[in-house]
């Protein structure tokens, strides 16, 4: 019994050990090919009241409360939220906006755990389609680095891959309707 505890203790030391080698900061990138051009795609992420029709975390939580700035369309626009374990707590903020080719976000977490990032859309235009990158980059702390081993670019990763697909049905499926401000 001894020796099981010994050998569960070095793991253990090992995994915290390799944890503290770990990077201090962390990027996170998904992109998906779009039957759409740049602008129609534009105009769903540079407003941040259309993410609810496309944002994989609107499905967390059906109750979120959501707060919205003045204007929810280009630099400045922000959007806060609180809702349950899942969705969280945090506020994004619109910070660059290059029409039909960026869109950079600050993006504050504050539930359940505490993060500061920065989030990034791009638009490439390729012919009839655009190829559309989601990115988020930050600071890791000793326990985003334990996280970020576990499971982090897998969930977070796969958030993004849901968000694109639900963005890309959306785009390829859009009529002027939708598109209106």
């Amino acid at each position: 019994m001894l020796k099981f505890f010994f050998l569960v203790l070095m793991v253990v030391v090992a995994l915290l050990i390799y944890t503290a080698t770990r990077p201090d900061t962390f990027r996170i990138t998904r992109a998906t090919l779009v039957k759409a051009q740049p602008d129609t795609l534009f105009a769903l992420i540079n407003d941040l009241r259309r993410h609810a029709a496309w944002g994989p975390w609107e499905s967390l939580d059906p109750a979120m409360k959501r707060v919205y700035s003045e204007n929810s369309r280009g630099v400045g626009a922000s959007y806060a939220w609180v809702g349950n374990h899942q969705a969280g707590t945090g506020r994004i903020e619109i910070t660059e906006s290059v029409p039909d080719e960026r869109v950079r976000m600050k993006l504050d977490y504050l539930q359940p755990f505490e993060a500061h990032n920065s989030v990034e859309f791009t638009l490439d235009r390729q012919g009839e389609t655009t190829l559309v990158t989601w990115s988020m980059q930050g600071t890791n702390n000793f326990m985003g680095k334990l996280m970020g081993l576990l499971f982090s670019d897998r969930l977070i990763g796969g958030m993004f891959e849901k968000g694109l697909s639900n963005l890309k049905a959306l785009a390829e499926s859009a009529t002027p309707a939708v598109l209106a401000p």
